[in-house]
């Protein structure tokens, strides 16, 4: 490096040459409004190439040089920036680490930049600086610096010259506000093993900059952590952070100019239909169920979120439901979606706590605060896909907690001080098996769900993964699989597979230009429905349904309700992103429409009455069914202790019907049983 005052000339000509205006602004708003200079390295390296690399090699050097440089400055007005900082960012990509490759010796010492995702972080507390201490015998004061760890008090009085005591006079020494974090490989970049992480510590204007689940760029000096009394010769590294970046886009790091030729083709049909190119792509190992494959490629390009003039919104993202026995493929989907979606985390219901799907106020395990903010899987899929298996055993609290996660797309946090909203502006992919083990064919779907129906409600579409035996369709799935298997074990062994096998086992789009051509149609698109005839007929679609059961009266059953118009609307937009288009056209509603149709005739159709019934999902029961056990325990109240004979008699209810309304009360906890006798808890 040059001599310190050379140095410090240098850059006092690199800030008159490249940030001018940006000091003036400084000396205006300094030190209330703000308190650094943000310098772009590239700036800096175009200015003059080794005072770069000597600010990448001696960070902490070229960090005194810079703001002395600043503090010399001629500035515009009288004001002084003795206390303001410089804050480097933007290295270049070869000096950009994930949190699972930054913890290497060579690093140490080095600014550098991490790219990630917040964990955690702690809250804010004061920190001491330069302490000044008061001698108890003769009041003289000394000041110390702080650094590291632990309070450091004077070895002796510089007045008496005796050891202490002494007081730490707090209003008289120095402090500054920091703040922990922890920083996380994002989900989509783990392939299902644990994310590493890496703790960062933030100073002044660099805290509360950012929330659990955001994306962040920190550039940072790479230090470890002050040996212990017992140190070891392994030791753990913490991130020292100089500047904070928030990715304001969700897709900064996905490559789409790449393959953007690609993309635009396959949107245009250059390459055929593409949304038969996006079936094909879909969990291609799967065979058959094609209209799941089709609303899961839709669900990954997802609606959009409009907000109203009053500050309302509506939500873009939408939810599915894959409902299936068990082994008949469900997890599958979830799991490709989660490595081919450019934003998504995986997570099992089973054992899921509240914290774990959305978001906690916790207690953390570094420095020395008490709790912290860690974001579950909800948040910290914001932007993309949680993918959550075996969501029928999720706790009943983690079930409370995402209700108004999954509809208003953000997460509070009330708890130990912390008060926070969290975006979870997320789709929702889930799977679940039936309460009994196996789906029974002539029993409404909605009973057979081990789930409330408030979160059955925020499922915009759910769909039977089929497993029902058909001598045709089990042969052409066997020999799929035994194929599939063939031509995997082909390419393993490095081995020119066949055109045909290359259809049966690689996706129609390549996952890679997949994952860049759902981030730039979900960047750039945001179609709405501009033609009247697109509007009418959605319009007439939900009148027709509603009135396709026959005539409608007090006692008939509600065959779709308006919350079906937003999925309608939410999955055409998805489908006019495919294409890359600004526009819903009819097209786009009519496969809407379809999608919905067919999730309603799977999941909605009651079996008993042969009738489209919207209570099935809303409500976990039928019409029928909540008229018959409503009659049920009204005359169990009346008798006062009925036998099931006794009921039977006073109705004209099939028995094996009876039967199962009782057993469902009963688990219900509304009636017991004791000595043969039906009663009202």
């Amino acid at each position: 490096m040059p001599e310190n005052h050379e140095l410090t000339e240098e850059l006092i000509q690199f800030f008159r040459d490249y940030y001018p205006e940006e000091i003036a602004q400084l000396a205006q708003r300094y030190p209330r409004e703000q308190k650094s200079l943000h310098v772009d390295y590239d700036d800096l390296y175009r200015f003059d190439p080794d005072l770069a690399d000597d600010v990448r090699n001696h960070p902490k050097e070229m960090q005194e040089h810079l703001e002395e440089a600043l503090r010399l400055y001629d500035l515009p007005v009288a004001v002084e920036l003795n206390n303001a900082h410089v804050r480097i960012y933007n290295l270049p990509e070869m000096h950009v680490f994930d949190p699972s490759g930054v913890s290497r010796h060579e690093n140490i010492g080095q600014l550098l930049d991490i790219r990630g995702q917040v964990q955690k972080v702690s809250d804010v507390k004061p920190r001491l600086t330069e302490a000044v201490w008061e001698c108890q015998r003769c009041g003289t004061q000394t000041e110390i610096p702080q650094h590291g760890e632990s309070l450091q008090e004077p070895h002796e009085c510089q007045g008496c010259e005796r050891q202490g005591p002494f007081s730490l006079d707090a209003r008289a020494s120095s402090w500054i506000d920091h703040q922990y974090a922890r920083i996380q490989q994002p989900p989509e970049k783990t392939n299902g093993g644990e994310a590493q992480s890496v703790d960062a510590h933030l100073e002044e204007d660099l805290i509360e900059v950012f929330d659990a689940g955001d994306r962040v760029v920190l550039t940072g000096i790479l230090d470890i952590e002050e040996p212990g009394a017992d140190q070891g010769l392994d030791f753990d590294t913490n991130l020292d952070a100089r500047s904070v970046v928030k990715e304001e886009s969700d897709y900064d790091d996905v490559n789409v100019d790449e393959y953007i030729d690609e993309i635009e083709a396959i949107a245009n049909g250059e390459h055929g239909d593409p949304y038969q190119l996006l079936v094909d792509s879909i969990n291609p190992k799967h065979r058959g169920d094609e209209h799941v494959k089709l609303a899961v490629a839709l669900q990954l390009f997802g609606g959009w979120a409009h907000e109203y003039p009053d500050g309302s919104r509506d939500r873009g993202d939408w939810h599915m439901l894959l409902l299936g026995d068990p082994g008949c493929g469900k997890s599958t989907f979830l799991r490709y979606v989660d490595q081919i979606a450019p934003r998504s985390t995986y997570a099992s219901g089973k054992g899921a706590t509240a914290a774990g799907m959305t978001a906690a106020a916790v207690s953390d395990d570094f420095g020395d605060t008490e709790w912290g903010l860690e974001a579950g899987a909800l948040v910290l899929a914001d932007g993309g896909t949680a993918c959550v298996d075996e969501i029928d055993k999720m706790q009943s609290d983690a079930v409370s907690s995402m209700h108004d996660a999954l509809e208003s797309q953000q997460v509070h946090v009330n708890k130990a001080g912390i008060n926070a909203t969290l975006n979870a502006r997320t789709s929702l992919l889930a799977a679940g098996n039936p309460k009994d083990g196996r789906f029974k064919r002539y029993r409404p779907k909605g009973e057979q769900i081990d789930m409330g129906p408030t979160l059955l409600s925020r499922f915009d579409l759910m769909f039977m993964v089929s497993d029902e035996p058909d001598r045709e369709d089990d042969a052409d799935v066997v020999e799929h699989m035994v194929q599939s298997r063939q031509a995997a074990g082909r390419h393993t062994r490095g081995e020119e597979l066949s055109e045909e096998e290359q259809e049966r086992v690689e996706p129609a789009i390549d996952r890679s230009v997949m994952r860049a051509y759902v981030a730039h149609a979900k960047q750039t698109c945001r179609p709405i429905i501009e033609d009247n005839e697109v509007a009418e007929r959605l319009k007439q679609f939900f009148i027709e349904f509603r009135a396709g059961t026959g005539e409608q009266d007090d006692d008939s059953p509600i065959p779709v309700t308006f919350r079906k118009v937003e999925a309608i609307q939410r999955l055409a937009e998805s489908s006019a992103r495919v294409r890359l288009s600004d526009t819903v056209e009819i097209g786009d509603v009519e496969r809407a429409i379809k999608l919905v149709t067919k999730s309603m005739k799977q999941v909605g159709y009651d079996p008993e009455s042969g009738e489209f019934d919207a209570d099935i999902i809303e409500t976990g029961q039928s019409k029928d069914q909540r008229e018959r056990r409503e009659t049920i325990l009204t005359l169990v109240g009346e008798l006062d202790g009925a036998t099931v004979d006794d009921i039977a008699e006073k109705v004209q209810f099939e028995q094996e019907l009876l039967k199962r309304d009782i057993g469902i009360l009963k688990e219900a906890g509304r009636i017991y049983s004791m000595d043969g006798e039906i009663r009202k808890t």
